[in-house]
């Protein structure tokens, strides 16, 4: 018998999962770049009843405990909707969080692996919460900046942890930050004139009247653009909902646009105010003692919040060479940056879509953060 044994334990409990959501404040809490989830909203992402994936998707927690004490939690899932497409056979980790210990990072992935050879799967990729479609990779350079909304954050050992545990990498993503708006609309102007000229192109602002309707032509348009990306899984209509919902409240009109081109939706462009900014201050809670002083907190930073995040740009494939992604992205620059006094972070972009990646350094943006996907095979 160890001295300290070690086991891992499904979560089934509504006192375990809360044990899962609030694990990480162990793991960062001295670390002045981590921003605190939202407990509630992490509830909402967890929650198998009202969480779209689940009805087409299945996943499970797990939380590694040593002498009582949690050291570790981890999810597997598994999307048939990705390896349908990808004619694949994986299952992936996600919500992937650990003490510096390589013994229970392995009996992490061991019991994610257990779950997902129960799904038929024969490799494992992450950290992917879900799927793709929402928050996905480990940063592996850029530790001393803090998470925008929608990215993930995580202590340099994680690196280490996972590859010693068999896993190699997949795919990198980069993620740029936008300092000099000024300099970009310079940039940017001439070429998106040279195209408008050519091109009946119509760009207007998202209608938040009709969100249910705009949400319709944001996934339609995204589903087709993104198709032939790496790791691309089509948003259900469950799912494009649920995102929708959760971020209508930082919508602003000037920062979504849609591009139409003889009044069919061609591309769009979505960018909001990083909610982070004002996360950090609250501690995950939105009341304390019954008082609503996290929201008070929350409101009075999202007010002064002049950071976004640019979440999307997409265009259509037959459209790309039509100089739509200048004219969306000019239009952010001028309307939403310039104007406002916004900077931000663009991305996440894929380390092998040089044309995207080429246009942002030509733009002035610089690349800031890597984050990685890793694979490994289950025997």
């Amino acid at each position: 018998m160890t001295a300290h044994p070690l086991s891992v334990v499904e979560v089934c409990s509504r006192t375990e999962r809360d044990q899962f959501i609030k694990f990480p404040w162990r793991i960062y809490k001295n670390d002045p770049a981590w921003v605190p989830p939202l407990i509630i909203e992490r509830k909402a992402f967890l929650d198998r009843k009202r969480h779209p994936f689940y009805q087409h998707g299945d996943a499970a927690l797990f939380l590694a405990k040593r002498n009582g004490e949690i050291v570790g939690r981890i999810m597997a899932s598994d999307d048939p909707n990705y390896n349908l497409l990808h004619q694949s056979n994986v299952g992936c980790f996600g919500l992937f969080e650990c003490i510096d210990d390589r013994d229970v990072a392995a009996a992490l992935f061991d019991a994610a692996a257990s779950w997902l050879r129960k799904k038929s799967r024969t490799e494992m990729m992450g950290p992917i919460d879900y799927s793709t479609n929402y928050v996905c990779g480990l940063l592996i350079d850029g530790f001393q900046f803090p998470p925008t909304i929608l990215t993930a954050h995580n202590p340099p050992y994680y690196q280490q942890l996972i590859e010693s545990c068999g896993f190699a990498k997949a795919k990198d993503w980069y993620a740029w930050w936008f300092a000099d708006p000024a300099k970009a609309a310079a940039r940017l102007r001439p070429l998106a004139e040279r195209f408008r000229k050519r091109w009946p192109v119509t760009i207007r602002p998202g209608n938040l009247r009709n969100i249910r309707e705009e949400s319709r032509r944001l996934r339609q348009i995204y589903n087709q653009a993104w198709e032939k990306n790496w790791g691309f899984v089509p948003f259900t209509e469950a799912e494009f909902e649920f995102m929708t919902h959760e971020l209508k409240q930082l919508v602003i009109p000037d920062f979504t646009l849609i591009a139409e081109v003889g009044g069919e939706p061609a591309g769009f462009i979505l960018c909001v105010p990083d909610i982070n900014i004002a996360l950090r201050h609250i501690n995950g809670r939105l009341t304390t003692f019954g008082l609503p002083i996290g929201l008070i907190k929350l409101l009075y930073y999202k007010s002064r919040t002049r950071t976004a995040r640019l979440i999307a740009l997409g265009v259509i494939e037959k459209h790309r060479r039509t100089g739509i992604a200048e004219m969306l992205v000019l239009r952010i620059v001028e309307d939403a940056m310039i104007k406002r006094g916004f900077t931000g972070e663009l991305g996440l972009t894929l380390e092998d879509n040089f044309m995207i990646n080429r246009f942002l350094e030509a733009i002035g943006a610089e690349r800031y953060k890597t984050y990685r996907i890793f694979k490994r095979t289950l025997t």
